[in-house]
């Protein structure tokens, strides 16, 4: 899009809307999500795309912090109509690229104290966030701003694990622990939280105790194999309701086969096509936020965890900008 054409855009109050792909090639430009306007090129957004380039509530592999760089760059062949959904988000809606929340990489707590002031500023005027990672621990903050909006959340949970564990060498806040200190913050609605997508081995049995005393219902991996996307979709559907839905995705809920680039890869996992699905089944629910994490570029291959998370973000942020459409 030329300086022009945003300029008439906002003259006659339509979304301004990526840069033109017939114009400027997809490899050429400036590299925001998807190619759209930035935030301080609009009036004010119905939906925003953030950053948070912050690792180290890592128990594994580091390199998240390159995430959100490394997402954007993977986004630049989406294009604006979205069959499967029937919308182009980037019209009925003013979606924009936020930039990157910039965070203390060696302090935790006030890491997480500057995301959670990050997001209240961004959507004090109604403005919905698709927040890119980053490790799992920016889920609190991010669940604390949405609260303090909308009251505590229902959660859909796509990982590999659980999250809800206590401690991890003692510290309390790691991407290990997000969900267990917002149960205990009082900022999640303990009647709609699931987990999707869950496998792999544990540290004992009392971690599932545990899980299943905070609230959460379990969907694992192997449950969306035998059951399949639908009979899944219909459950979390039953299980959220016309709650407010706030939307966590670490990309390892993907089998490495699908995205090799993540921190804590465990075989056995979703293919992207399920998640891509089952998040397509959200639709009409009342979602009010989601995160994308732990795209880890140092492991990935041929860009192939980066795609997988672009296009997911792509379909958060066309279920939100539907929102807004209706």
């Amino acid at each position: 899009m030329t300086q022009r054409e945003a300029e008439r855009d906002r003259a006659s109050g339509q979304p301004l809307g990526p840069i033109d792909a017939s114009k400027t090639p997809r490899f050429a430009g400036p590299a925001t999500y998807a190619r759209l306007p930035r935030l301080d090129q609009v009036p004010r957004a119905d939906v925003a795309v953030v950053g948070v380039p912050f690792d180290s509530g890592v128990s594994y592999r580091p390199g998240a912090r390159f995430g959100p760089t490394y997402v954007r760059e993977a986004s630049r062949l989406l294009r604006p109509y979205h069959p499967a959904l029937d919308v182009s988000p980037f019209e009925v809606a003013q979606v924009v690229d936020a930039g990157d929340i910039a965070v203390n990489p060696f302090n935790i707590n006030e890491a997480i104290e500057t995301i959670e002031g990050a997001a209240r500023e961004l959507t004090t005027e109604g403005t919905r966030l698709v927040t890119i990672g980053g490790d799992h621990t920016i889920a609190l903050p991010l669940l604390r701003a949405a609260a303090a909006v909308h009251g505590p959340v229902a959660l859909v949970h796509f990982d590999a694990h659980l999250d809800t564990w206590d401690t991890y060498f003692g510290a309390e806040y790691t991407h290990g622990t997000p969900f267990r200190r917002a149960v205990e913050e009082g900022i999640l609605d303990t009647e709609a939280l699931s987990h999707v997508g869950t496998r792999g081995p544990l540290y004992g049995k009392k971690d599932l105790e545990d899980d299943r005393r905070f609230g959460f219902g379990i969907v694992t991996s192997s449950d969306v194999y035998y059951q399949g996307v639908r009979e899944v979709v219909d459950k979390l559907r039953d299980r959220l309701g016309n709650r407010p839905v706030y939307v966590s995705i670490d990309i390892d809920v993907l089998d490495p086969a699908h995205a090799p680039g993540t921190g804590t890869p465990e075989a056995g996992g979703m293919t992207s096509r399920e998640l891509l699905e089952i998040l397509r089944g959200f639709r009409g629910l009342n979602l009010i936020g989601a995160d994308v994490v732990e795209v880890a570029p140092a492991y990935d291959h041929a860009e192939i965890t980066g795609v997988a998370a672009a296009h997911v973000a792509y379909d958060l942020v066309s279920l939100l900008a539907m929102r807004c459409e209706s």
